[in-house]
């Protein structure tokens, strides 16, 4: 059996799309958690920043961060 994963953005305050909803986990549909993006989100900012490294090996790569 395979399972597919649907995100969906929706107006809680809409009655019509939360009793869609309820009716649709009463059917056998399960919420996922969602995911902690805050390390991509970090890694990206610091990629714009130009917080970043380059080395042929760890071991200019070492250096460099004690420079």
């Amino acid at each position: 059996m395979t399972m597919a994963t649907l995100s969906i953005n929706y107006d809680a305050r809409n009655k019509n799309i939360t009793t869609l909803l309820d009716v649709i986990m009463r059917l056998g549909a399960t919420p996922v958690k969602s995911t902690n993006n805050k390390g991509i989100k970090e890694a990206l900012d610091d990629i714009k920043e130009g917080r970043i490294y380059a080395a042929e090996d760890a071991k200019s790569l070492i250096k460099q961060c004690l420079q």
